[in-house]
């Protein structure tokens, strides 16, 4: 089965929704409710969201496309015949919002990585690195100096991936998973290096 990494067409708004509830879950920390995280998928991560995502000049998201008969055969069946979306990135080319990410991140032009999610058969394939790479391709066209990041600071797996990607911890800033405010790390790295 091969894979194909590039930015996601308009139409693969429900078939990336379908992917972000798999996935989304898998970097919340131990111990969060599964109510909290339906109602984060439910407000975030819908066809909608994706469709305003998409349609967004200051966004990107790329996809990793599975292909072959199996994945046609699987939920997630993306736009393109015997396709199915297997990982996903966005990116945001915007200043942070939160003071504390403004803070880790300091002065110069930079881009978030809002999300870089794979299933998890995927896992240890290298398919996230292609997205990885494809990300910060995309935030050199924007002109950013660096990536930055939010990661749980209970997610090891996903530190330890962004840590072999350049990326350093230069700060810390809440994320709200219901009633609970989780406590993330905000990861920045060059955007060359």
């Amino acid at each position: 089965m091969g894979t194909t990494i590039r930015q996601a067409a308009s139409e693969e708004a429900a078939a990336l929704a379908e992917l972000a509830s798999v996935t989304f879950a898998l970097a919340c920390p131990p111990g969060s409710a599964p109510e909290d995280i339906a109602a984060f998928i439910a407000t975030h991560l819908t066809a909608e969201s994706f469709a305003r995502y998409l349609g967004d000049p200051s966004r990107a998201v790329f996809v990793a496309e599975e292909h072959g008969p199996a994945a046609a055969a699987t939920p997630g069946g993306s736009a393109r015949r015997g396709a199915r979306l297997a990982g996903y990135s966005m990116l945001v080319d915007a200043p942070p919002s939160d003071a504390d990410v403004a803070a880790a991140v300091g002065g110069g032009a930079a881009v978030e990585l809002s999300k870089c999610y794979a299933r998890p058969h995927v896992h240890g394939t290298g398919l996230t690195a292609g997205l990885m790479a494809a990300s910060l391709a995309w935030a050199a066209t924007r002109g950013a100096e660096q990536v930055w990041l939010g990661v749980n600071g209970e997610n090891a797996r996903a530190r330890k991936f962004y840590e072999k990607h350049g990326f350093r911890v230069a700060g810390s800033k809440r994320f709200q998973l219901g009633n609970r405010v989780e406590h993330d790390h905000v990861m920045v790295r060059p955007v060359q290096s």
